[in-house]
């Protein structure tokens, strides 16, 4: 008993709901911080207001994926999180260029990140799910491909407002412009449509059938259903008092030393996850470890040594993407369009062309999910990631140095590569070495190695360019070239196991 293979037309409307998620990612990323300073915000301040979302995502990704993984009814497993995902980002877009006040943009930013976690998070099961082992990496590339293409559509879209249609791309001060509020009416739509499209356009199997389906791999590959030992009491309290331990250090440190307040955040996560340490002994004791809590905190712990290696690689990847996505539009806005004002005209122009350069980046990584398959197959998974990640980081050090904006898009070359294969590389390692029957759990246990070092960006990039850097974006973009660089020396160390071995 196997996966049917997947027609080409199949594989595209499986996927073709990334496109639309992508649109509103993309949306977030190249005009949030312009909002946030429309509205007054600081620039020193910008990273703070990043943090409510990746906070709420932290939580949400792994329960969404513990709960797509037990769902099972009229409109799926994985599709009901689709849906109601793409309902309420859709709405959050609507609110969000529309916010009278800072705090309101916030919260529509935390809604926002949260839905797209809601609905992107099962999309990578998803592809585990339907697809047989020889057509997954078919299936990422096809999510890269539409990733790539909706991110060129959703950041290119305020310039092609104002450019060829005239609309204003400025505004009176506190208000956000006409090309920035008409380019998120027209994402919403077309991120609902295109969720709507994979939707009712597909089918998946019972976790029956993928219960079934996994016993018969693993007897053909000559193996039994393989799980990691259940985590020991001792190990819950190991966690609980290290975090509680270090939040509070932490928290009296940033008291003492009179530190940024945000530093306080990190204190409180590492207090929180102490916490959750104490409560998963405490029901490990009580023998209550049926319950979606229990369980979750049970997975962390049982994670393949292959998912722990790539977490490196995926806490330094995304680290360096969020110091790309948080401070280019300040960056070149100030040393390539000589403007601080974010009211001024030079400085929304400088605006609209980051728009441009995230267009081209994410066109780049579009037509790169079709060459990595080829790299791949001349070198290896390992060895081409590294190679892209080696890109993007020449690519981000490339703003230091040139100084024409308008030869910023040759640096995006090697930044498309890097992001082309961070949405796909990993995943189809990763894949390999999962239970089917936990693809969804694991996948969001996952995505929590983007979440943190997205916190971590949020409170840490904007001390260190005060301390060290007198509150210059562009060394921003320097730090996140030299964390790609990390990245790629890490996925030497990650083990790429041969199909059919254990995890």
């Amino acid at each position: 008993m196997a996966r049917q293979r997947l027609s080409f037309l199949q594989i595209w409307n499986m996927c073709f709901g990334f496109f639309g998620i992508q649109i509103g990612f993309g949306l977030q990323n190249a005009n949030t911080s312009r909002i946030f300073q429309s509205l007054g915000v600081d620039v020193n301040h910008l990273a703070i207001l990043w943090i409510a979302a990746p906070a709420t995502g932290l939580l949400v990704q792994p329960i969404i994926g513990h709960f797509s993984d037990k769902t099972w009814g009229r409109f799926g497993r994985r599709r009901p999180y689709f849906f109601w995902g793409a309902i309420l980002t859709t709405l959050a877009l609507l609110v969000m260029p529309n916010s009278p006040t800072l705090w309101v943009a916030a919260a529509a930013l935390w809604i926002m990140d949260a839905s797209i976690n809601i609905t992107m998070e099962p999309f990578r099961a998803f592809v585990g799910d339907n697809l047989p082992d020889e057509q997954r990496a078919t299936g990422y590339a096809m999510q890269s491909f539409f990733i790539g293409l909706g991110a060129v559509f959703a950041s290119a879209l305020p310039w092609m407002l104002t450019n060829w249609f005239d609309v204003a791309n400025t505004a009176p001060a506190g208000q956000v412009p006409d090309s920035v509020r008409i380019a998120f009416y027209t994402g919403g739509a077309g991120l609902l449509l295109a969720v709507l499209w994979t939707v009712f356009t597909t089918r998946e199997y019972s976790p029956e059938q993928l219960t079934a389906f996994e016993k018969a791999e693993r007897e053909i590959a000559g193996l039994g259903l393989h799980e990691e030992p259940e985590p020991s009491v001792n190990a819950y309290i190991a966690l609980g008092v290290g975090g509680v331990l270090l939040g509070a250090a932490l928290a009296l440190i940033v008291w003492g030393a009179g530190l940024e307040k945000e530093l306080y955040v990190l204190a409180g996560l590492l207090f929180a996850f102490g916490l959750a340490g104490v409560a998963g002994a405490r029901f490990k004791r009580i023998g209550r470890t049926d319950n979606g809590f229990s369980e979750v905190l049970a997975d962390v712990f049982r994670m393949p040594k292959t998912m722990r290696q790539l977490a490196v690689v995926q806490f330094f990847s995304w680290f360096g993407l969020f110091a790309m996505w948080i401070y280019t539009t300040p960056a070149v806005a100030t040393v390539h369009f000589g403007a601080v004002d974010a009211s001024s005209k030079a400085y929304n122009e400088g605006a609209d062309w980051v728009g441009v350069l995230f267009a081209v980046y994410n066109g780049v990584a579009a037509l790169a999910a079709l060459v990595i398959p080829l790299m791949v197959k001349v070198t290896s998974r390992r060895v081409s990631h590294a190679v892209c990640l080696g890109l993007g980081a020449l690519g981000l050090l490339s703003f230091l140095v040139i100084r024409d904006p308008g030869l910023l898009w040759i640096g995006m070359v090697g930044v498309g590569f890097a992001w082309s294969s961070i949405l796909s590389t990993p995943y189809s390692i990763l894949a390999g070495a999962l239970p089917a029957r936990k693809m969804g759990v694991y996948m969001g246990i996952f995505n929590v190695f983007i979440v943190v070092p997205q916190l971590l960006a949020a409170t840490l990039l904007g001390l260190m360019l005060k301390t060290f850097f007198g509150n210059q974006s562009i060394f921003a973009l320097v730090l996140g070239a030299l964390s790609f660089a990390l990245a790629a020396a890490a996925t030497f160390l990650v083990r790429d196991r041969v199909a059919g071995a254990p995890a």
